[in-house]
């Protein structure tokens, strides 16, 4: 049986994720603030980083040649998917994706705390509830619609009449969020690790910092290119 983590292991780790968050928000933000080539590059550069990780854990589950093959090639498909997409979203739309994810983290974190209960596929990701569900889906709303209403005159009572119409896009992208997060669970479960790499200390890997947002991206796209060519017809 293992030990439990003391309070100054606890203390300790929770000072290295802060840091570590800190620097990729910081990062992240000059990146987008710069434009062009630099946040061309971040893009790629952790891209390929993602992949490297996804091959890492594809080593570890596949039996020969040809189905890690297979594998890398749905891997570069998926996770070049969402890179072409976050590179050609406009900055506005940019901002529905990212906000959706953390929307849902926050939510499906402090729901998942507060009121535990059933979950979803012990086997795959022990600590994922359906009240995390239900709290992520909900928190992917509320922050779309904070987001909504704030590129206008913010009020209480537009916030609250915007939630209904942004349910209808803050509660599927979450679950498409919840099934990314699902899927690199499973692949991390069939490797026998905790987390994809260790580039981020504290945090594990960067496929483990953006596997809700590569399907969240890639749907947020398609969405958004439908809607265009409606507009159009």
């Amino acid at each position: 049986m293992t030990a439990p983590a003391s309070p100054e292991k606890k203390k300790s780790d929770l000072g290295i994720r802060t840091l570590s968050a800190v620097v990729m928000l910081v990062v992240a933000g000059f990146a987008l603030w710069q434009g062009g080539w630099v946040f061309r590059a971040l893009v790629v550069a952790v891209g390929l980083g993602v992949l490297w990780e996804f091959w890492g854990l594809v080593r570890r589950i596949t039996p020969g040649v040809p189905v890690r093959a297979l594998w890398m090639a749905g891997g570069i498909a998926y996770i070049g998917a969402a890179c072409i997409s976050l590179l050609n979203l406009d900055a506005v739309f940019l901002i529905i994706p990212i906000g959706a994810v953390i929307g849902t983290d926050v939510g499906a974190y402090f729901a998942g705390r507060l009121i535990g209960g059933p979950k979803i596929a012990p086997a795959i990701s022990p600590s994922k509830t359906w009240s995390g569900l239900f709290g992520g889906m909900l928190g992917a709303t509320i922050v779309l619609a904070l987001i909504m209403v704030s590129m206008t005159v913010f009020s209480f009572s537009q916030f609250l009449s915007a939630i209904p119409f942004v349910a209808k896009v803050g509660a599927p992208l979450a679950v498409v969020a919840q099934a990314g997060d699902f899927f690199e669970s499973w692949m991390k479960r069939r490797a026998g690790v905790k987390d994809s790499g260790t580039l981020i200390p504290g945090h594990g890997g960067l496929f483990d910092r953006v596997d809700g947002l590569l399907p969240v991206l890639i749907v947020v796209s398609i969405f958004i290119k439908w809607l265009m060519i409606g507009a159009k017809i």
